[in-house]
């Protein structure tokens, strides 16, 4: 059983999440500097996480198309922050994967420094949803990134991905240590979302979670 299941929302709200990831989703650009970085307006969710973690995969299963963010098992295939524009409702952001990749060091590095300088200066930013793999849990660079975010008074949320992959009670523990150390941090949002991009685990929740977001 998982925490986000479609019954615990009610058929308005359902509604809402479907109608607005129903929109156009059109990419607007690629961002490889902070100077890049456009101007907008619109409310804007961040999609955060270890290299490989799933953060493409989850855009392109929210918004329904299969290839509108690259997805690759190369960890740091994304090397840049790329926004797409919902209907003209809400933008994402897909940012390149912190910790481990096959690039050269210094490439790594500059994708930290542009990650953490648009996490901590974004102005439309209302939410950064912090991706981690549900098979391995929380790990010292998530910490690290959460320890920033809290710092810098940016709200987060964890969302465990791969969740497909593990037992219901394998994941009930994995779910229970993570909120062990959600809670100790001021910033981040407590509710814990549970998704499979593979399979669609939690997916109609975190389009209704975000819709109350651009609807705000």
């Amino acid at each position: 059983m998982h925490m986000q299941d479609m019954t615990d929302h009610n058929e308005a709200a359902l509604a809402a999440g479907r109608w607005l990831f129903a929109q156009t989703c059109t990419f607007v650009l690629g961002a490889a500097g902070p100077e890049q970085i456009p101007d907008s307006t619109l409310p804007e969710v961040a999609f955060a996480g270890r290299s490989n973690v799933g953060k493409s995969s989850l855009v392109n299963a929210l918004t329904g198309r299969r290839t509108l963010a690259r997805v690759s098992n190369t960890p740091g295939r994304t090397q840049q922050i790329n926004f797409f524009n919902l209907g003209g409702r809400l933008m994402l952001a897909d940012l390149p994967g912190y910790g481990f990749a096959k690039a050269p060091r210094d490439l790594v590095e500059q994708w930290t420094l542009l990650t953490d300088s648009y996490l901590r200066g974004r102005a439309p930013l209302r939410r950064a949803l912090l991706l981690i793999d549900a098979r391995h849990g929380l790990k010292n660079t998530d910490r690290k990134v959460m320890t920033m975010l809290n710092i810098a008074a940016v709200s987060y949320q964890c969302v465990l991905t791969k969740c497909d992959k593990l037992t219901d009670a394998g994941l009930q523990v994995t779910m229970d240590t993570l909120a062990v150390e959600v809670s100790r941090l001021g910033a981040a949002h407590p509710r814990i979302f549970t998704t499979s991009a593979r399979v669609g685990i939690g997916i109609e929740a975190l389009r209704v979670e975000l819709a109350e977001i651009a609807a705000a």
